[in-house]
């Protein structure tokens, strides 16, 4: 991750000058490790963050974040506030456009399989919303498999002229029951076997609202509340639910603001 130390340089703001430091990709995807001063109280566009007792927090930023957010701190113990424009990098991302295809290939699905849909949905919400205060994020991350790298991060597909959902992981294309590896250490939030659109699926929370999704899994090894280090197993590699082949798909949140694994992690090593 790249590290920038933000101090006296927004002095045309006049603002008093004390170290930010932020360790991480300004841009749309990418999540940030800051510090500052012990005790420190620090909001992302007006929403308080936690803080650790050594002064780290964590932001991060969506696939189609706008230009700027603003982070603001108040040292302990005093009223001064501080606040920093952040400029946020727009990316390019690979669109696909489709056209002429027949209308069945571009419908929807029957009542019972959007119901199910639903029911997916709902327990992965509720599982990227259960969040602790431990601090493995800070511990970085590793890949979880290795592999041909077959779908990035904010590619999408426009099928008869209508725009369809972005891909927000990364696609790590390898053999069937390949391990798949906790890319950081944290607490399984959700383990499930057969949802429709993602097969089995994972959930880890790294902490402070920073969380992996694992899926398309043959085997899911671990249970929710089980404690992983970084590293260890916590299934397979599938083609499970709506995979057209066996391959991984990584994602990660800090909590409703997608990520780029790819900008967290780093090149995958030979």
């Amino acid at each position: 991750m790249r590290k920038s130390v933000i101090a006296a340089a927004l002095a045309l703001f006049s603002m008093p000058a004390s170290a930010l430091e932020l360790d991480g990709d300004l841009s749309q995807g990418g999540m940030v490790i800051g510090t500052v001063e012990p005790g420190s109280e620090v909001s992302l566009d007006g929403d308080m963050l936690p803080v650790t007792e050594e002064g780290k927090f964590v932001i991060g930023f969506g696939r189609d974040h706008g230009p700027t957010a603003l982070l603001a701190v108040m040292k302990d113990g005093t009223d001064e506030q501080e606040v920093w424009p952040l400029e946020i990098a727009r990316r390019d991302y690979d669109i696909q456009r489709i056209d002429g295809l027949p209308p069945g290939k571009v419908g929807g699905f029957s009542a019972a399989t959007l119901k199910r849909i639903r029911a997916d949905n709902a327990q992965v919400a509720a599982a990227r919303r259960d969040t602790g205060r431990d601090e493995h994020f800070l511990s970085g991350f590793i890949w979880p498999t290795k592999g041909r790298i077959s779908g990035v991060y904010g590619s999408q597909r426009v099928l008869n002229g209508e725009p369809r959902r972005p891909h927000f992981g990364i696609d790590i294309a390898a053999p069937t029951g390949t391990p798949v590896l906790s890319p950081a250490a944290g607490t399984v939030r959700l383990a499930e076997s057969d949802h429709f659109f993602t097969g089995g699926i994972v959930i880890i929370d790294h902490g402070f609202a920073v969380n992996s999704t694992l899926f398309h899994l043959h085997s899911v090894d671990v249970e929710v509340g089980q404690v992983v280090a970084q590293g260890e197993q916590i299934g397979t590699v599938g083609a499970t639910g709506r995979a057209t082949g066996p391959h991984l798909d990584w994602r990660m949140n800090w909590g409703k603001q997608r990520l780029d694994p790819q900008l967290v992690v780093g090149p995958m090593p030979q």
